[in-house]
């Protein structure tokens, strides 16, 4: 990750002149053991599948992975100065862990992994974020997910 002095001028200037929501509710929930939570992964890498249009910046939208879809046909399009693709491009689980997911409900730790997983291009403007997350959490309750491991870019 780059400090904000080493980005270009503009991208620093964008950064440091975005507001950051205050939220006055806690996210934080109690619930059942882990190994009976169905997991789903919500990641900013603006992953999606092969041939989907790819995300844009500043594009508020979030991309369904579905559980089965293979490494092959899963392709990045974040985009950003300080990024480095060198991790996805070698071990997916990087950004989307979701052969750990596997790995973990096969061995009891976890109930169960979701059908579906999300994510959303991670340089946006964090206003905007609040009907992107209602719609994805809808989501994520029509498949009875109780537990999302949140992996940011």
């Amino acid at each position: 990750m780059a400090c904000l002095e080493d980005l270009p001028p503009p991208t620093r200037q964008r950064l440091t002149d975005l507001d950051c929501p205050k939220y006055d509710t806690s996210p934080f929930v109690t619930g059942g053991p882990l190994a009976r939570r169905r997991v789903a992964v919500v990641t900013s890498a603006a992953i999606h599948a092969r041939g989907e249009r790819p995300m844009l910046p500043s594009e508020n939208v979030f991309r369904e992975l579905p559980t089965p879809l293979g490494r092959g046909d899963v392709v990045m399009t974040h985009i950003s100065v300080n990024y480095d693709r060198t991790g996805f491009q070698r071990d997916i689980n990087v950004v989307y862990p979701v052969d750990r997911l596997r790995e973990l409900a096969a061995g009891g730790v976890i109930g169960s992994v979701a059908d579906r997983h999300y994510a959303v291009m991670g340089s946006n403007d964090p206003q905007a974020w609040g009907d992107l997350a209602d719609r994805m959490v809808a989501r994520l309750r029509d498949d009875h997910v109780d537990a999302v491991v949140l992996s940011p870019v």
